[in-house]
């Protein structure tokens, strides 16, 4: 009998429903611009408001980050960054704050660890489980086994152009929620949230999806409330690590208030 597994970022999820609200989604780059930093910036989000944090760890050749999240990684990878430091971080800031803290990476990061060491070593770190954006259920064997064994959370992306059958083989494999991609291309704060990004919600819960975040454009207060109102969670990446590089730790912790409604 397979064991039922305890999904940290749905319970994340499903408590700011209870408050009557989206879950407020925060993404931070590992190591930028330094370890403790990254930790500090980490904390000072999640105590200001974000309901769960995803770690990016740093790659060479981000097909889907804008100019602010690539410039971020690359001045990490320039000063030698390691894997290693990924499960540091989430292991000081699970510790520190309780929340949830998912690893968000392009999967020949994962595959080339090994699927199982990987997820084993991320749940050691006290982790939730991963975002990964490149990878699809159907070439996923590997990542689905280890996730199970170690009781991790997968999170795949759903975008407006996914055929029904691609949004229904996501919402089956995915645990915790679904993230739906509000744009096609390339990460960064826009002044408005695409007419896309509801759509894709609807088609991910009528593919039976029980969460949907969305993301890609968020950077304003509007937008999350805007977002919030059709779906389960919305996630802010570039705009946090705008501020974490102009204004330090201090600096996530304000937008994050701004952004939580919490100011």
């Amino acid at each position: 009998m397979t064991a039922v597994v305890q999904s940290k970022s749905a319970a994340a999820i499903d408590a700011a429903a209870a408050e009557g609200r989206a879950a407020f989604i925060g993404y931070l780059p590992a190591g930028y611009p330094d370890k403790e930093t990254s930790i500090q910036a980490a904390i000072a989000l999640i105590e200001n408001g974000a309901d769960i944090l995803e770690v990016g760890i740093p790659y060479s050749d981000p097909v889907m980050d804008g100019p602010v999240i690539q410039q971020a990684t690359t001045e990490v990878l320039a000063r030698g960054f390691r894997i290693s430091e990924v499960f540091e971080i989430v292991r000081a800031v699970t510790e520190a704050t309780g929340a949830a803290v998912l690893v968000m990476t392009y999967y020949n990061l994962i595959d080339r660890m090994g699927a199982d060491e990987f997820a084993r070593r991320l749940a050691e770190a006290g982790g939730a489980g991963a975002i990964t954006p490149d990878l699809i259920p159907d070439e996923a064997e590997d990542w689905l086994a280890a996730t199970d064994k170690y009781g991790l959370d997968r999170i795949f992306l759903s975008a407006p152009t996914s055929a029904p059958e691609r949004a229904q083989m996501v919402a089956e494999s995915s645990r915790g929620f679904v993230y739906g991609v509000s744009i096609m291309g390339v990460t960064g704060t826009r002044d408005s949230v695409s007419d896309l990004a509801e759509q894709v919600v609807v088609a991910s819960k009528a593919a039976g999806a029980r969460r949907v975040c969305v993301g890609l454009g968020v950077s304003a207060r509007s937008h999350v409330e805007e977002i919030g109102s059709y779906a389960d969670g919305v996630i802010v990446g570039t705009a946090l690590v705008a501020a974490l590089r102009d204004g330090g730790p201090d600096a996530v912790g304000e937008l994050a208030r701004q952004l939580s409604g919490k100011s």
